[in-house]
């Protein structure tokens, strides 16, 4: 189900697209299965500190990142393969669930570097598959802004460090809908006019998280109520979607065949710069503020490899180039101060407090996953 790409330098191929989230069904069910053995030894530990992100050796092998699509652009490796020497073989997948799926079954062994969102990061933790982060090895963490220096879902970044974060909305083919939509309700109250003409992400907790708030409830409740509300709500709305998409739908909307999709801000920030007809909408009721992150397993086969990389993308320098080139927005200060006027103002890439206010991160629901899962399967077989 997942695309894979692989990076050396000299070697790349651009996959469908993370182009971010995924959830599948398929995956849930691996997630369920937390008590499967992990290869590898669960106890390894970093070896000794390198002196900078430069000074990690080369000959100590490759560095292997599973990473978001979205997130494997071959002029980022290649600036890190330039400074360090160190090869960058990067393999991609489009869900979370994929990914700790991945791990959980023990074919994940040969990464050093992972990018989970913020709730994963919060169950990695509890599944005990994260290293804890040497922070005398990190240099620029004082850089991050203030909600990212002590995140609820890693106290004081002790397993994970943010890379990223953003938003998700509509994007819409604006030759083909005006007015366009500027909150959740929007696809309920036209879905008529959108029948089989619209896509939501295939991610679960985007999609009952985003029907919780056209509901006027948490983007994370735990309520079975609520749930079973919003569970009603979607299934009624079904009829009209296309599919359950994250990735794989730009070209159909660029030709018309699609005239709405549900995306994450990082893909509704790229399209509409080759394409002015699309325009991407932040619901203004709230969405949900993703962060993704770097994180090391504890399998990992070349610790000082991946400490370059962390050490590398905290630079403001590229960091600032991760943003032009990736369109995310960075929770570095120090890379903010460096982009472009035109960046900095773009309040799609970053949103202004008063957006964000009624917006919500992603948080783990415990025992509630179930309820998640078993609501999700449902609506996909109905």
């Amino acid at each position: 189900m997942t695309p894979k790409s692989r990076f050396s330098i000299g070697h790349f191929s651009n996959p469908t697209r993370r182009r971010f989230l995924q959830f599948s069904a398929a995956a849930l069910s691996s997630v369920a299965l937390a008590n499967c053995q992990r290869g590898g030894d669960s106890n390894a530990q970093p070896s000794a500190p390198a002196e900078s992100a430069s000074a990690s050796p080369a000959a100590s092998g490759p560095l292997h990142i599973y990473t978001w699509a979205d997130y494997s652009d071959p002029d980022v490796y290649k600036k890190f393969t330039d400074k360090t020497g160190i090869e960058v073989i990067a393999d991609v997948y489009e869900a979370n669930e994929v990914m700790l799926a991945k791990m959980l079954a023990g074919g994940g062994t040969q990464y050093s570097i992972l990018y989970p969102s913020d709730y994963m990061v919060r169950q990695m933790i509890e599944l005990d598959l994260l290293a804890t982060i040497d922070a005398a090895r990190l240099t620029g963490m004082e850089n991050l802004r203030d909600r990212w220096q002590n995140p609820p879902y890693d106290a004081n970044n002790a397993h994970s460090v943010p890379v990223s974060w953003g938003t998700t909305g509509f994007i819409y083919n604006t030759k083909l809908l005006n007015p366009g939509p500027d909150d959740w309700n929007f696809i309920w109250d036209n879905k008529d006019k959108l029948s089989r003409k619209m896509t939501l992400l295939d991610d679960v907790r985007e999609v009952l998280g985003a029907t919780l708030k056209s509901l006027g409830y948490s983007y994370n409740s735990t309520n079975p109520q609520e749930l079973n509300e919003a569970y009603e709500r979607l299934k009624a709305l079904k009829p009209a979607v296309r599919s359950f998409e994250s990735f794989g739908w730009e070209d159909r909307l660029i030709a018309g065949d699609l005239t709405l999709c549900m995306t994450y801000s990082i893909i509704g920030n790229k399209l509409p710069i080759e394409h002015p007809e699309l325009k991407f909408v932040i619901p203004k009721s709230g969405t949900s503020v993703w962060t993704d992150t770097i994180v090391i397993p504890k399998t990992a086969p070349n610790a000082d490899a991946a400490y370059a990389w962390i050490n590398f993308m905290l630079e403001p320098e590229n960091a600032s180039f991760a943003v032009d080139k990736l369109k995310f927005a960075t929770p570095n200060t120090a890379a903010f101060d460096l982009l472009s006027d035109d960046l900095k103002s773009d309040t799609n890439l970053f949103p202004t407090d008063d957006m964000l206010a009624n917006c919500e991160g992603i948080a783990s629901v415990g025992e509630a996953t179930e309820t998640y899962d078993k609501l999700w399967t449902q609506l996909k077989s109905v």
